[in-house]
Order: structure tokens, then sequence, then C-alpha cells
């Protein structure tokens, strides 16, 4: 009889304890980060995805039109200044050129001819002189010498300015020639070619956009050309610090910083008024990982603070609130912060939380709350960066 009397009550208590055990409320689980000291950036991004451009970029096509005789580079070629890319039909040129360089070589045979003579009559002519002083010559035949003398000279002179002429005429039919030649204007990548041997080409007419004939990238050189809503823009100087994050590379960051703002309100119908910003990337071995034409977004840091204590962005409510995990019953609290600097990734904490508290940072889960019982869920790695 004892023995049941002690058994019954140990049966009793665990059937309550387990009533108690399966109706408690379940925890939610939500994803917790701890308070902690840090580096909190104020910044603008811009508005709409920006694009990865090279410095410098020519769309090049002759000067000339005509049938494409040699093609000397293919797509992703390298090429150097001053290379000949393409080249126009110019065999009458080339013969027009051979031609003025005969015509210079003859041009300066002569004037040799003439040059010599001019010094020979010189030379006859200083002789009779001296003869006509001594009164050995008459005086009409020493003018005659002096008269050669001086028709001598003035042929020679006439002889030295046909090299002049002729020297044009060679310059003038290289520079056609040349004019058949497509040359890369500066070091780079031939990121397209249009042309193919024995078609014609033509330059592009003055307002009609066609393709060109050679698409050459300098891709030593990097800039990240964004859009900035006009009410951003009048804050941004060249020079200021700023980041770079690409699509294809969505857990990193470049350093940059502003190399330039446009000076004029971009209008385009149905969008925001934007101001371009161009960003340059600080580290020219970054510029290895990209490609021109890459969409890309940017921040330009307005203000920075090391040091300070600071929380995720996502993890403020409106009206500066914040969800506060209570370890002791595993309940949150809401309360009352003063925010300083803030971006998009993390906001300072002037007052209101102490390092090694932990708030709540997937606030849009159902159930989150004052009040609620949670489960702490560390932050995924790499879900902010630092």
């Amino acid at each position: 009889m004892s023995r049941r009397l002690v058994v019954i009550p140990v049966v009793i208590a665990g059937m309550i304890a387990g009533y108690w055990y399966w109706s408690r409320p379940k925890p939610l689980s939500a994803v917790l980060w701890k308070v902690e000291q840090g580096r909190v950036e104020a910044s603008v991004a811009n508005t709409r995805a920006g694009t990865v451009k090279a410095c410098r970029r020519s769309a090049l096509a002759p000067a000339v039109g005509g049938q494409v005789s040699r093609l000397y580079v293919r797509e992703g070629d390298r090429v150097k200044a001053g290379q000949v890319l393409l080249e126009i039909w110019n065999e009458d040129l080339s013969a027009q050129l051979n031609l003025a360089l005969n015509e210079l070589v003859s041009a300066r045979a002569k004037a040799d001819e003439a040059c010599v003579r001019a010094d020979v009559a010189e030379r006859e002519a200083g002789r009779q002189m001296k003869l006509w002083e001594r009164q050995l010559v008459a005086q009409e035949q020493m003018e005659r010498a002096v008269a050669d003398a001086d028709a001598a000279k003035a042929a020679c002179r006439a002889a030295r300015a046909s090299i002049q002429v002729a020297e044009a005429k060679v310059a003038a039919a290289r520079a056609a020639l040349e004019r058949t030649q497509l040359k890369a204007p500066f070091d780079g990548v031939v990121a397209e070619v249009n042309a193919e041997q024995g078609e014609f080409a033509t330059p592009s007419p003055t307002g009609i956009p066609t393709l060109p004939a050679i698409d050459l990238i300098d891709d030593t050189c990097l800039i990240v050309s964004a859009p900035i809503d006009e009410v951003d823009a009048p804050v941004i100087r060249v020079g200021m610090e700023a980041w770079v994050s690409v699509d294809a590379f969505p857990e990193r960051r470049w350093p940059g910083k502003v190399r330039r703002v446009a000076p004029y309100v971009m209008e385009k119908e149905k969008q925001a008024r934007t101001v371009e910003a161009e960003v340059e990337l600080v580290n020219p071995k970054d510029w290895r990982e990209l490609l021109a034409g890459y969409s890309a977004d940017v921040e330009i840091v307005l203000d920075a603070r090391g040091s300070v204590l600071r929380i995720p962005t996502e993890a403020v409510l409106e009206g500066y609130r914040v969800l506060v995990y209570r370890p002791a019953d595993r309940r949150l609290e809401e309360r009352k912060i003063e925010p300083g600097l803030s971006n998009w990734q993390f906001t300072e904490i002037k007052s209101g939380l102490r390092t090694g508290e932990q708030v709540v940072v997937s606030v849009g889960r159902e159930g989150i709350r004052a009040g609620a019982y949670v489960a702490p869920e560390d932050a995924a790695p790499g879900r902010l960066r630092k």
C-alpha cells in the first residue's frame, strides 16, 4: 500500500511535466547579431545599375571607303599603338606614292646638277673680274660671266625649291595612302571586328551611327559609370572614397574613388533624373578580374567612423527601434536606440545598446515581435560584409 502511495504521485507529476512539455509554446527561430565595435560609413548609391567601362574605347572605321584588302587582327588580339589593323585596297595610291618618290629623287639630282653649275659659274665670274681689273679682258666679257653666274645661282635655288614641291607631293601621297590604313590609336584589345577581307567598308556618315569596323578597348584601366539620384548628387565630390560591387562577384567589393561627376542632370522620360558619376578602381590588379560591360553598383562614402558601436541596418525597425534578445527567458524586448551614421549595411549606435547584447536581424519573419519566445540562430557567414 505504501509503495502505491509513492508511485501514484510520481506518475501524476510525470504526466503534468509531459503535458507542460508538449503544450508549451514552441520557440520561433530568429537570426541574432551581437552588438560590436566596427567601422560605419555614410554613403550614397546608384539608383539604377551602373556599367564597368574601359577608360578608353574607340569605335574605329577607315577614313575612306573601299574594299578591305587586308585584315590583320581578330577579336581578342592585343595590339600596340600605331599597329595597322585593317587596310583598304590602295594599289593605285601606292603607285602614286612611288611616282612621287621617284620625282623627288629626280628633283634632288637636278638640284645637285644646277647647284654644281652655279658654283662653276661663280668661280668663272670671279676669274673674269680679276682679269678685267688687270685689263686683260673686255668689260663686256666680264659682265657676261657675272650674269651667267647669277642665272646659275637662280637656277640652283629654283631646283632646290622643286625638291620642296616634290617632298610635299610625297607627303600628300603618303597621307592619302595612310588614310586607307586603320591603325590602333592606343595599346588595347580588339573587342569586335565587323569587317571581312573582300567586303566593302565605309566611314560612318555624320549623324548616322553604324557598326565600327573594329572596336578597340584599353582594358588596362577600368571605371564604373553609375547614375546617382539628383537629390544625392550635390554632396558628391571628386576624390571621395567609394566601393564597387559587381553582380558577377556577389561576395566581393573593390575599393575605388570618384574621378568625375557630370556637370549636368540626365533627363530621361519616365525615369528619375540622375547625375552620372564615374568611379575608378584604385588597385590596378583588380582590373584583371573585371570585364568591360559588367553591370555594377557603387557606394560613394560621404563620411566614415571607425571603432564605433554598430548593428546591421536591417535590424533597425521604423522609429529607430530594435528587438533585443534576453538570454534569461529567451524572450524579445523592444528597445529605442539613438542612431548615428548609417548605410544599407551598418548603423552606428550612439545609445540604447551595449557591446555584447544581441539584436534580431530577421525582423521580417512571422511572429517576430516584442515578447516572442525565440531560439537563437546565428547570422550566416558572409551575410554582411565586415
